[in-house]
C-alpha cells in the first residue's frame, strides 16, 4: 500500500491563470449498454484555423474559455466538472484543454445496471486523438463514475495526453511529479469489500470503500462491466496527495470490469503509483511505467484480471515510500485465507527494472496478504551493484500459501521469471530459505522454470533505460508457450520479457522519456 509523502513541487506548479468555474454540460442521455463508441455531443466544427503559434478564437460549445496559457500561444478551453450525456473534446488547432477540481462523468449509477440509483444519470466521454488535456494544481483529477464510460483512444503516432498546467507552459523538470491527481475509473466489477462469503459474492449487492483519494463508490456483480476505451495515453507528472495514505495515482482502477479496454497506456512521474487497481476483473496490455516515485503497478482489494507486456522501470526510493516495480496485494481479512476474497492476478511478459535504494525494504516486487499471483515469461532485474531483492513475501500468508499448496492454489507461481537480483523472505519479521521455495514444486512445474539469479547477468539494454532484452534473456529456456492457456487474455510468445529485441517497437512513438530524443 501507499503512505504518506509530502510533494515539494506544488509551488512550481502556481497557476498563471485563475480559471473560473465552471457548471455541467446536460444532453439527452443514452441506455445502458448503448454508448457509442465515439463522437456525439459537439464538434468545433465551422472554427476558422488559426495560424501556427496562435490562438484559437474560442472555445467549442459546452466548454468555458478561461484564458491562454502563460506564453499566449493557446486557448483554454475548461471541461465541464459535471459531464452528463454525450461530450467530446475535439482536437483543434491553438486549443489545450484543461480539468480543475473533481471532473466528474456521470453520477454514480450504484451496483446494478438494471436498477440504478434513482436520479442519478449517465455521462459518455469521448476525447479525439491527439487533444492534451492539462490539470490544475491540486486534486484535481477526471473521474468516471460507475455506469457511465470514457473512449480515450489516441493512435501510436498521436497518443492523448494527460499532464499538468507546469508541463504545458515549460516548467517541469526531470523530478517533477504530483503536481495534479490523475485519471480514475470506478466500475461495477466486483471487489473485496463487496459482501460476501466464502469468497463468493451473496445477493443483494453491497460494496463498501471509495476510490483512494477520491468519494467515488466502486465495484458491484458485473464481471464484463465496461467502463469504455483507453488506448495510446500519456498520463504525467500526477499523483497528488490528498492526505495519509490517501492519494491519486496516475490511473487508478476500481472495479472495473473486463469489457473495458486498457492498451497502450503510460504513466510518467507519478508521485504515487503509476496504476493502482482496486478488486475488478479488468485486463490490460502493453503498459509503461516510468518514474514512479511508490509503486509502478499497485493492485489490491480482490483484483482477478490479466497484464500482458509492461514495462516498469523506477525512480530511487525516498524516505516515504518503498518503490517496488510491483506491489501486489490481496485483502487482509479476519476470515480462513481459503475463504478469502483474495486478488488472483495473471501476469506475462514484464520487465521490471528497479533502482538502487537502502531504505523500506526496497524490492523490485512485492507480495502480501496472500495474493494469489500467476507471474509467467517475465523479467526483473536491478542496477548492478544493489542489495536490493528482486522478490519480497511480506506476511505469513503469502509465504504459508508458498509452500504449502499446489499449483493453481492460493499462492505467488512463477513460471520462467528470470531473476537478475535476490530474493527475500519476511513472514513474520523472520529470515526465511528462499531457495528451498522456490524449488520445492509449488512455483516450478515441468511446463517451465524459474530462474531464481540469472547465471551470467542482465544484458537489458536501450539508450536511456535498460528493458530490452539482450543475449542472456533471449537465451532463457522453458519459456511458457502457450501463454493463453494459462490466461485467455494472453497472446502467445515465444519469449520472455516485455521487448524482445529492438525490432520489438510496440513502445516506441507513443511514449515519453523512454530513449535520448524523446522528452516528456
Amino acid at each position: 500500500m501507499t503512505g504518506f509523502r509530502l510533494t515539494t513541487l506544488l509551488a512550481a506548479s502556481a497557476s498563471a491563470l485563475t480559471l473560473a468555474a465552471c457548471g455541467s454540460a446536460e444532453v439527452a442521455s443514452p441506455g445502458e449498454g448503448v454508448f457509442p463508441p465515439g463522437g456525439g455531443g459537439n464538434g468545433g466544427g465551422g472554427v476558422v484555423t488559426p495560424p501556427p503559434g496562435t490562438p484559437a478564437t474560442d472555445c467549442p460549445t459546452q466548454f468555458s474559455n478561461v484564458g491562454l496559457t502563460a506564453n499566449g500561444t493557446l486557448r483554454v478551453c475548461q471541461l465541464p466538472q459535471q459531464i452528463t450525456g454525450n461530450l467530446t473534446v475535439p482536437l483543434r488547432a491553438g486549443t489545450i484543454y484543461s480539468i480543475n477540481g473533481r471532473t466528474a462523468v456521470g453520477t454514480d449509477q450504484g451496483v446494478d445496471p438494471t436498477n440504478p440509483i434513482a436520479g442519478s444519470v449517465q455521462g459518455v466521454l469521448t476525447i479525439e486523438a491527439g487533444v492534451r488535456i492539462m490539470a490544475e494544481a491540486g486534486a484535481t483529477y477526471l473521474l468516471v463514475n460507475r455506469g457511465s464510460q470514457l473512449f480515450a483512444e489516441g493512435t501510436a503516432t498521436n497518443p492523448i495526453v494527460f499532464t499538468s498546467r507546469p508541463n504545458i507552459e515549460g516548467a517541469t523538470t526531470l523530478d517533477s511529479e504530483g503536481q495534479w491527481g490523475g485519471v480514475v475509473l470506478a466500475g461495477r466489477a466486483p471487489q473485496s469489500s463487496c459482501n460476501q462469503v466464502g469468497g463468493v459474492l451473496t445477493t443483494p449487492v453491497t460494496c463498501g470503500k471509495t476510490i483512494e483519494g477520491t468519494a467515488a463508490n466502486y465495484g458491484g456483480n458485473v464481471p464484463s462491466d465496461n467502463s469504455g476505451r483507453l488506448r495510446y495515453i500519456q498520463i504525467k507528472y500526477s499523483g497528488f496527495v490528498v492526505g495519509n495514505n490517501n492519494e491519486l495515482q496516475g490511473l487508478t482502477l476500481g472495479g472495473v470490469g473486463n469489457g473495458t479496454t486498457i492498451d497502450h497506456i503510460q504513466v510518467y512521474n507519478s508521485s504515487d503509483d503509476g496504476i493502482e487497481i482496486f478488486g475488478g476483473t479488468v485486463n490490460l496490455r502493453h503498459i509503461v511505467i516510468n518514474g514512479a516515485d511508490d509503486d509502478g503497478l499497485d493492485t489490491d482489494e480482490g483484483w482477478r484480471g490479466g497484464a500482458q507486456f509492461g514495462i516498469v522501470t523506477q525512480r530511487p526510493a525516498n524516505t516515504g515510500s518503498r518503490s517496488a516495480g510491483f506491489e501486489f496485494s490481496s485483502f487482509p481479512g479476519s476470515e480462513a485465507l481459503a475463504t478469502r476474497y483474495v486478488s488472483r492476478p495473471f501476469v506475462s511478459n514484464w520487465t521490471l527494472v528497479g533502482r538502487n535504494a537502502t531504505i523500506n525494504a526496497h524490492t523490485v516486487a512485492h507480495f502480501d496478504t496472500g495474493n494469489d499471483a500467476t507471474v509467467i515469461n517475465s523479467v526483473f532485474t536491478n542496477v548492478a551493484g544493489s542489495a536490493a531483492a528482486c522478490f519480497d513475501v511480506a506476511d505469513a500468508d503469502t509465504f504459508t500459501s508458498m509452500t504449502t499448496l499446489a499449483p493453481g492454489q492460493t499462492g505467488p507461481n512463477f513460471r520462467s521469471v528470470y531473476m537478475s537480483c535476490g530474493t527475500s523472505y519476511r513472514p513474520g519479521g523472520s529470515a526465511a530459505n528462499s531457495a528451498a521455495v522456490f524449488t520445492a514444486g509449488t512455483n516450478n512445474t515441468a511446463a517451465g522454470g524459474s530462474t531464481l539469479t540469472a547465471p551470467a547477468g542482465t544484458t537489458l539494454t536501450n539508450q536511456v533505460l535498460t528493458f530490452i532484452n539482450g543475449a542472456n534473456e533471449n537465451a532463457a529456456t522453458n519459456v511458457v508457450t502457450p501463454a493463453p492457456a494459462v490466461y485467455s487474455f494472453f497472446t502467445p510468445v515465444t519469449y520472455i520479457g516485455a521487448v524482445q529485441n529492438a525490432s520489438d517497437t510496440w513502445w516506441q512513438g507513443w511514449t515519453c522519456g523512454l530513449t535520448a530524443d524523446r522528452a516528456c
